[in-house]
């Protein structure tokens, strides 16, 4: 008989247990309940009612169900097993580059390339070894030697397909200390290969050079024939009367030689130190073509050419500089009546143009320029013909300075010449 109580007196046991552990668990909510009641009873409500309430709730309370499953929380990862792939941030910052752009691993693979480098060498699929597009060693040394040592390379490199360009590559590990903290580790190392498009900067590093080169032997001829001319009077000729008028004419002309030579020179300086000024001057043309054919007259008598203009009615205005204005039609109507004086005619047109342009043409009726010449004429000391140019006493900068005025008048210069039928300059504002 004790034996079958035993196991009911501790059933009860264990259900008082959990009774008075559900009880602490629920102390606060049981305390409000009792609270809300005990201001309930002092209101003068009927207590037993109250009573009654409260023990509902009270039970309903105790009564929950306490055996759901808890939800588990996820496990913190551990510091180890964070993994930083910088891939797209720095794949989005690439893609905004102006400038060709290879983002490459460890093994010389590409990442990714931006639009700037799809235009420049095409687009190439990622996963792809680097010298699937760019085969030159000297390029392939420069990676491998980056990402052996982690320090950054550059070489200068050039590409002749599908035009002559020149890049300054440079190579150097990305570097993302910064962009992730000590818990976390990078999924691999990677390293940016640019492209600098240094192409204009040799183009004018050769302009410069050529200048020097082309006004030294500007300046040598004239200057040797001066220094032979004084010799020859200084000794065979010294009592030459003769030889004394006719070398001192030649002396005289390759004087004056040098002296435009020069005075081309320092116009073209001081365009080129104004040319980012636009001039604001309201200048009528009319009476500016009017002013340079009157000067020119006495060349054209000379020439056997005759000057024709053929001018609109009322005022023709642009914005310009009187001065600089003259010079571009002086050297054009000039070179006009030099060049083209077989044809004994040189017509100049104004015209206001469609799109409220404004056009000067000058005409000639000459022997022509050969079409590979035309792109290449207003390149300093550039002739069609180095002895034609000289026996007309013309010092190569012509047309040079008209296109840094006209560049500066925001203005162009075409010109359409066919070989023996003339040439045609306008100028269009």
């Amino acid at each position: 008989m004790g034996k079958s109580v035993e196991p009911v007196e501790g059933k009860w046991r264990e259900r008082l247990k959990a009774m008075a552990a559900r009880m602490r668990r629920e102390r606060p909510l049981l305390l409000l309940l009792a609270l809300v009641a005990l201001i309930a009873i002092v209101a003068d409500t009927d207590w037993l009612a109250v009573l009654v309430v409260w023990l509902v709730l009270s039970l309903s309370v105790l009564g929950r169900r306490t055996d759901l499953p808890e939800v588990e929380e996820p496990p913190i990862p551990q510091p180890e097993q964070l993994v930083f792939d910088p891939l797209p941030q720095v794949a989005a910052t690439l893609g905004a580059l102006d400038i060709p752009a290879f983002l490459l691993n460890s093994e010389a693979t590409v990442l990714f390339q931006n639009k700037a480098a799809e235009r420049a060498f095409g687009a190439l699929a990622v996963g792809s070894h680097l010298s699937a597009r760019l085969r030159s060693p000297g390029i392939l040394d420069m990676v491998r030697e980056t990402i052996t040592t982690e320090e950054p390379n550059q070489i200068e490199h050039s590409e002749r397909l599908p035009s002559e360009r020149v890049y300054m590559l440079r190579v150097a590990p990305v570097d993302l200390s910064q962009a992730i903290n000590g818990s976390q580790a990078l999924k691999e190392k990677l390293y940016l290969l640019s492209f600098r498009d240094i192409s204009e900067l040799r183009r004018i590093d050769r302009m410069r050079s050529d200048f020097v080169a082309n006004a030294s032997h500007e300046l040598r001829t004239p200057l040797a024939s001066l220094r032979g001319f004084i010799e020859t009077l200084q000794g065979p000729a010294r009592s030459d009367a003769a030889a004394h008028e006719r070398f001192l004419g030649i002396m005289f002309d390759q004087a004056t030689r040098m002296s435009r030579l020069v005075d081309d020179l320092m116009s073209l300086s001081r365009l080129e130190l104004k040319s980012h000024i636009a001039p604001d001057q309201t200048i009528d043309l009319k009476p500016l073509i009017g002013h340079v054919r009157d000067a020119l007259l006495p060349l054209a008598d000379d020439l056997g050419v005759e000057i024709r203009t053929h001018l609109p009615e009322g005022k023709v205005e642009v914005l310009g500089d009187r001065d600089e204005l003259v010079q571009v039609f002086e050297n054009l109507i000039e070179n006009a009546c030099k060049y083209g004086q077989e044809g004994k005619f040189v017509d100049v047109y104004l015209k206001n143009a469609p799109s409220d342009a404004v056009e000067v043409t000058v005409v000639d009726q000459g022997p022509g320029i050969p079409a590979e010449h035309v792109p290449r004429l207003t390149e300093r000391f550039y002739r069609v013909s180095v002895a034609d140019s000289r026996s007309k006493k013309g010092t190569g900068l012509g047309l040079a300075i008209v296109k840094h005025i006209l560049t500066r008048h925001r203005a162009r210069l075409i010109v359409k010449s066919e070989v023996g039928k003339g040439s045609k300059f306008t100028v269009r504002f």
